[in-house]
């Protein structure tokens, strides 16, 4: 992963994180030992969700550049589905409190998408490739 990548990767990652340990105490606090597993479950699953779909999303970048928005905007869709899912897939368990776990997972999510976005602003990524627009000036041709 290009450090580009990588630093929105942390970004995104570090703030998330902090949201499921505050979330994880909050929890802890308020329901008990499930409650902070709950949480953690929680930030753990948006973590993987979100980060696995910005490093599909950045390879897709990379090798068919033409299908990045498409590809990004159904990105975004299917981890929003999938993480419903898993919230209707964990409603009634009895290993964590499902309400910590849906909680933590709506703010952890928002957290990411929050992240990502300040990340993506912050970042100094050129849109055209010096070498590629320095040879279309000089031949007059576009690549």
């Amino acid at each position: 992963m290009p450090s580009n990548d990588a630093r929105i990767l942390a970004q995104a990652a570090v703030p998330t994180a902090a949201v499921g340990v505050l979330a994880a105490v909050v929890g802890g606090v308020v329901a008990g030992g499930k409650g902070a597993i709950g949480a953690l479950v929680g930030a753990v699953i948006v973590i993987l969700f979100m980060g696995i779909g910005l490093y599909v999303l950045q390879r897709t970048a990379r090798s068919m550049p033409q299908l990045f928005q498409m590809m990004g905007l159904m990105l975004y869709a299917a981890q929003l589905l999938l993480l419903f899912v898993f919230m209707a897939m964990f409603k009634n368990t009895t290993l964590f409190n499902p309400r910590a776990f849906a909680i933590t997972l709506v703010a952890a999510t928002l957290t990411w998408i929050a992240a990502q976005t300040r990340a993506h602003m912050k970042a100094k990524i050129l849109y055209v490739e010096p070498d590629k627009a320095d040879k279309a000036e000089k031949t007059g041709h576009s690549s």
